[in-house]
């Protein structure tokens, strides 16, 4: 019985490092997927704001 104990004590023990770890890796992927969204839409403004300033400078030229 004493062994059986022991076991599930280390068992134990080990899961919740397993779930500590696996809660930082979702943290982690959620916080990454937040940035590179964040990134994206950054690049587009600057992108479209890219172009209509581009388009500007056509007009006036012409």
């Amino acid at each position: 019985m004493n062994n059986l104990i022991l076991f599930l004590n280390s068992f134990l023990s080990y899961l919740i490092v397993f779930l500590i770890f696996l809660a930082l890796i979702v943290v982690a992927v959620l916080v990454g997927i937040k940035v590179r969204k964040n990134k994206n839409t950054k690049d587009e403004i600057e992108a479209s704001a890219a172009k209509v300033e581009a388009a500007a400078v056509t007009k006036d030229e012409a």
